[in-house]
């Protein structure tokens, strides 16, 4: 196998995974929802923890995705179109990340490391 066909089947597989991962977190994280509120849980603490579960299975998705998008054009069509519109993917996904963590954590990513204890 070349190393171009390759690249092309790596892409394919992870954006595959990253479609797969936003399907499954969507249906467990319902599922998860449905849960709560069957073990008599309110419906306002089943509903924030159903969209921080969806939050998370976004950004893991969204990595993926990514992932398959520098494949296919570092890899397979590097051209300076591509890599441009790899550039804008890659700032609307690092900022959607942070709206997303924001909401799930309800505080920047930056802010993490100030808030937790000093590390040894």
């Amino acid at each position: 196998m070349r190393i171009d066909q390759f690249a092309v089947e790596a892409g394919t597989i992870g954006e595959l995974v990253g479609v797969i991962v936003l399907i499954a977190g969507a249906v467990i994280a319902s599922a998860a929802c449905l849960v709560r509120v069957v073990r008599r849980r309110s419906f306002a603490d089943a509903y924030h923890e159903l969209r921080a579960d969806l939050g998370r299975a976004i950004l893991l998705g969204l990595e993926f995705l990514v992932i398959a998008d520098i494949i296919g054009t570092v890899a397979i069509e590097p051209t300076l179109q591509n890599l441009g519109v790899l550039a804008v993917i890659v700032t609307i996904c690092t900022l959607l990340s942070f709206a997303l963590e924001l909401e799930v954590s309800g505080r920047w990513p930056w802010q993490r490391a100030r808030s937790d204890g000093p590390r040894s």
